[in-house]
């Protein structure tokens, strides 16, 4: 199995040090965001990792992270020209999962502590052309994608509403996501959302409207990373998180 970690975007919920560099290179703890990330899918036995990284600090990337050997890891690194959204980032692993494969997607920004493995031993029982996602609960839902889940059998997700005033649950869709090759079929049909942006809801939505998206809730501490609060408090809650 494979990993691929979306570390694009620019980051203006932490401008001004966004301008300086990437996001997920700003400090959390004693390691630069990208790290825990990659030390989650390590840990979970997946080793081969395609980091989808911005223009600006690629250069920061590769000086820091390399070949990922220092890290127990093989990185590959793609560079999203423009901010096309999240789909469209992980349109460019197309070629890097070969047919057959599965593998397991992480926003570079979501930062967690628990281990992956189980959620990855029960995706690898579902059959081939289904999708998992995480799931976790939430104060206010209405920041997030919000699941609302199939009425006659509550194992698989019928839709998610992003971002919706009244949520129907209080879950939110964290930024882990399992698929097979067949997502690539997926987002090519999906179109750009009103920002111009190939959004992963779309895609999920397309898995969940066919009853191929099911779903796992995380028990421990979960976050996004993306605000100066929640990067404050990340850097408490993982400050000795790595050696």
């Amino acid at each position: 199995m494979k990993g691929v970690i979306l570390a694009g975007g620019k980051g203006t919920r932490l401008y001004p040090l966004t301008r300086m560099m990437n996001k997920h290179l700003l400090p959390v703890g004693k390691y630069p965001m990208i790290c825990y990330g990659v030390d989650r899918l390590r840990k979970a036995g997946i080793t081969d990792i395609l980091l989808v990284i911005s223009r600006q600090s690629a250069g920061m990337y590769t000086d820091f992270l390399g070949s990922g050997a220092e890290f127990g890891v093989s990185l590959t690194y793609k560079v999203q020209e423009a901010a096309g959204g999240i789909a469209e980032a992980l349109e460019l692993a197309k070629d890097f999962v070969s047919a057959g494969e599965r593998f397991v997607v992480l926003l570079g920004d979501n930062l967690f502590t628990e281990d992956l493995t189980p959620y990855v031993d029960s995706y690898l029982r579902q059959p081939e052309g289904t999708a998992k996602v995480l799931l976790k609960p939430v104060e206010d839902a209405r920041r997030y994608g919000v699941p609302v889940f199939d009425s006659t059998d509550s194992a698989w997700i019928a839709h998610i509403e992003e971002k919706p005033k009244q949520p129907k649950t209080s879950y939110c869709v964290t930024g882990i996501y399992m698929y097979d090759k067949a997502v690539f079929d997926i987002i090519r049909r999906i179109s750009p959302s009103r920002r111009g942006e190939l959004e992963i809801t779309d895609v999920n939505n397309l898995y969940a409207a066919d009853r191929k998206l099911s779903y796992d809730v995380l028990k421990e501490w979960w976050s996004d990373a993306g605000t100066f609060d929640s990067l404050r408090e990340a850097g408490e809650k993982l400050k000795d998180a790595l050696p």
